[in-house]
């Protein structure tokens, strides 16, 4: 991947008020490739995903179910950029940094894919259903199994009803990856 192109990437209007690109981080084989919608306020300052409380409540669960940690995952975004007042991107913007996500995808060649939310899972594998209806299915990008779940934010909101349905999705995902 052409990190210098990343870093300098004006495919969308997002370039124009980020802070940062956040590309993402972790291990180069990661066992499971992290994916959310775009950076928050914290991940943009902060240059890295899912440093904030969403962050830490989702690999907190993958600790506990998977029993791997953060350092096990790389964890990145459909948009390397945040939208203003933490919008999600826009379809536009998630296609234009789609092929910086395949390129992450394919250099880092993780065993699975989970992606967190509605936005990242439509946009990873163009379902047009809500994640309260495809959370814990499988799914194929580009030969390597993903699993679509709440976004901890979701956990956040409301923990007694989403907590325990992202804890089985983890569950089907740490299954998949005793078989592999």
């Amino acid at each position: 991947m052409d990190l210098q192109a990343l870093l300098s990437c004006t495919r969308c209007e997002l370039s124009e008020n980020r802070q940062r690109v956040v590309v993402g981080s972790g291990p180069n084989r990661p066992t499971v490739l992290v994916v959310g919608e775009a950076p928050g306020k914290t991940e943009d300052e902060g240059g890295e995903p899912f440093i904030g409380r969403s962050g830490q409540l989702l690999f907190k669960l993958i600790e506990e179910e998977v029993g791997i940690t953060r350092l096990d995952c790389f964890v990145t975004n459909i948009a390397k950029c945040r939208p203003p007042n933490n919008r999600p991107p826009t379809p536009k913007e998630c296609e234009a940094c789609r092929p910086w996500l395949l390129e992450q995808l394919d250099s880092l060649s993780p065993r699975v894919v989970l992606s967190v939310g509605n936005t990242a899972t439509r946009q990873l594998y163009g379902v047009k259903e809500g994640i309260s209806e495809i959370h814990g299915h499988w799914f194929e990008l580009n030969g390597v199994p993903g699993m679509a779940t709440y976004h901890p934010a979701a956990g956040l909101r409301s923990p007694n009803t989403v907590i325990p349905m992202i804890r089985e999705d983890l569950r089907k995902l740490k299954s998949q990856l005793d078989s592999q």
